[in-house]
């Protein structure tokens, strides 16, 4: 009689317990580690965030032969890579899930979902037209988030240096960073929401891209809300003649970052020397903010702007900074701390988009898959953005990290019975945040999309 063969062995190294030998085997059955991944499927489902994507997609396969539509095939990216799985490699293993079978609408004892090969045609799937269309729907999502048309929006522009290591396409070197790499340009709003997200050269923009980035994007937003008010914020990098000119003629407020100047260092040098000597002879030694406003502009300007000044001064020396805005009334003070100093937040929104959600794993060849792979992250983030607004005003789960939620409320492990008339799911017993799941699941119907 030959020897039966054990498919899983047990897991080496582990410790006897009271004099008992521990014997480990992956071989537990319908069970998931992924439990929480129903809770971020009834979001993507509210939100219709692949059925978006996939409708931005002609799908050249033939009808007959399709086994995962376009917009199954989303939606399990979405919800491996908001569960943490950003490689589309780990599909091989998790199209057998059953968590994520569920979340799909299939049964565990039903086929596998697709399989890594199939990501990955459908990644090098959309031409510039379908990116075009992508982004559009992403405004779109984002305009649906909101219960009633607001009176203002904020939008809050910058770029992100993405570091490659391959031969991709529109990689460029950057002596800044000193690698080559992409500079995607992101806006997400005041509140966190994503609106945009477009793959670039990894380097500053001109004004005219600039320019050309931001008619698109306005264009589209008052397609939706024609008399909406536009507010941005950004850097110096989108200080520029192109920029101003647009923003006057389209209506959008600005607060915009400004590289200071021989011209406008005079405007502010007895300022500064004053608040040197102020801070000098403040017995705590602490620092010293003190505003300026006055109206100046550089010769490619067609018009001069309001600006405002904000030198510190302290135990390091004095620091300067210069910003131009289109809002004529209201403090200096006010206007740099509360209105310009509030884009800061977005420095926030971008490390979690790269850091908990991998948005910067741009390693296909082609540009327009990395595109696309943008697009993808951002639906991810929108899975959990809106996991998190779910949660109690005023709690520490308000403003948690992406990462946090996914390690307190996705990662639950899980066994999955099927019976006759249901699917029963066993979460642990000790679960210790059981309370704010059930919470959660309560409140979905406050989700507008």
């Amino acid at each position: 009689m030959p020897a039966k063969v054990d498919d899983t062995p047990p897991l080496p190294g582990l410790s006897a317990v009271c004099g008992k030998p521990l014997v480990a085997r992956f071989d537990g059955g319908r069970l998931s580690s992924d439990g929480g991944v129903l809770a971020l499927k009834e979001i993507e489902r509210r939100l219709g965030v692949a059925d978006r994507l996939a409708a931005c997609l002609d799908d050249p396969r033939a009808p007959e032969q399709v086994r995962h539509s376009l917009a199954d095939i989303i939606r399990f990216r979405l919800l491996m890579i908001a569960a943490g799985y950003e490689d589309g490699n780990d599909a091989t293993a998790l199209r057998h899930d059953p968590a994520f079978k569920l979340a799909l609408d299939r049964l565990p004892d039903a086929a596998a979902l697709c399989s890594q090969p199939t990501i990955s045609r459908l990644e090098n799937l959309p031409d510039l037209r379908a990116l075009l269309r992508m982004g559009r729907a992403l405004v779109g999502l984002y305009c649906a988030s909101f219960r009633q048309v607001p009176r203002r929006i904020v939008l809050d522009l910058d770029d992100t240096f993405d570091p490659v290591h391959g031969e991709q396409q529109l990689r460029l070197f950057n002596a800044y960073y000193d690698e080559y790499g992409f500079q995607p340009l992101v806006v997400f709003d005041g509140e966190g929401r994503p609106v945009a997200a477009m793959l670039r050269p990894a380097r500053r923009p001109t004004g005219a891209e600039a320019r050309s980035f931001l008619r698109r994007l306005v264009r589209e937003i008052r397609g939706h809300w024609p008399r909406v008010e536009i507010r941005i914020r950004a850097d110096s990098h989108f200080c520029a003649p192109e920029v101003l000119d647009f923003c006057r003629a389209a209506r959008i407020d600005f607060a915009l970052g400004v590289a200071a100047t021989p011209t406008l260092r005079r405007h502010v040098a007895a300022l500064e020397a004053s608040t040197a000597a102020r801070h000098a002879a403040r017995p705590d030694r602490c620092k010293l903010r003190r505003y300026k406003a006055f109206f100046d502009g550089a010769r490619s300007w067609s018009r001069v702007e309001r600006v405002i000044a904000r030198v510190e001064a302290g135990p390091q020396g004095t620091d300067t900074r210069f910003i131009i805005t289109s809002l004529t009334g209201g403090d200096p003070r006010r206007i740099y701390e509360q209105v310009y100093c509030g884009r800061g937040q977005a420095e926030n929104h971008i490390k979690a988009w790269k850091r908990h959600l991998a948005a910067d794993r741009t390693s296909c060849m082609k540009a327009t898959a990395n595109a696309f792979r943008l697009m993808l992250h951002t639906g991810a983030y929108w899975i959990l953005w809106s996991l998190r607004s779910l949660m109690p005003k005023r709690s520490s789960w308000r403003v948690a990290q992406f990462d946090t939620l996914r390690l307190r409320l996705v990662k639950l492990a899980m066994r999955v019975v099927e019976l006759k008339t249901r699917v029963t799911l066993h979460l642990p017993s000790a679960c210790p945040d059981r309370a704010i799941l059930r919470l959660v699941l309560n409140r979905l119907p406050r989700l507008t999309c």
